[in-house]
């Protein structure tokens, strides 16, 4: 059974930075896409970011481009969500996903969920 545990969320400026981390136990970590959602309060989750097993492709929602930076680290079982100029808009739970394939970049339901971290950004 796969484990996801983000980190990173907190309390941020509009126009700020965050990172945000997912460490993955329990599966073979290089050959599961990962992505990135979020879910804002009353509204329903959805997709951010999402990259392939080997890193290679990445895919990112319209209000993420230009703005957030997926990445992942193999070695560490890692994946990252680096999120630049921050907005209101942006706030929301954030929450880890990863497939049981290699290649997902966020147009199939992923097949496990982490737990979630809060980013709040403030105006």
């Amino acid at each position: 059974q796969v484990q996801l545990v983000e980190s990173g969320g907190g309390l941020v400026q509009a126009g700020g930075s965050l990172r945000l981390s997912c460490a993955a136990s329990g599966g073979t970590f290089s050959t599961s896409a990962m992505g990135w959602f979020r879910q804002a309060p009353g509204k329903e989750r959805e997709f951010v970011a999402a990259v392939t097993g080997n890193g290679r492709y990445t895919n990112y929602a319209a209000s993420a481009k230009g703005r957030f930076t997926i990445s992942r680290d193999n070695a560490r079982n890692t994946v990252y969500l680096q999120m630049n100029s921050l907005t209101p808009e942006d706030t929301a739970v954030y929450y880890c996903a990863a497939d049981r394939t290699y290649y997902n970049l966020g147009y199939r339901p992923y097949d496990y969920w982490g737990q979630g971290t809060q980013v709040t950004v403030s105006s």
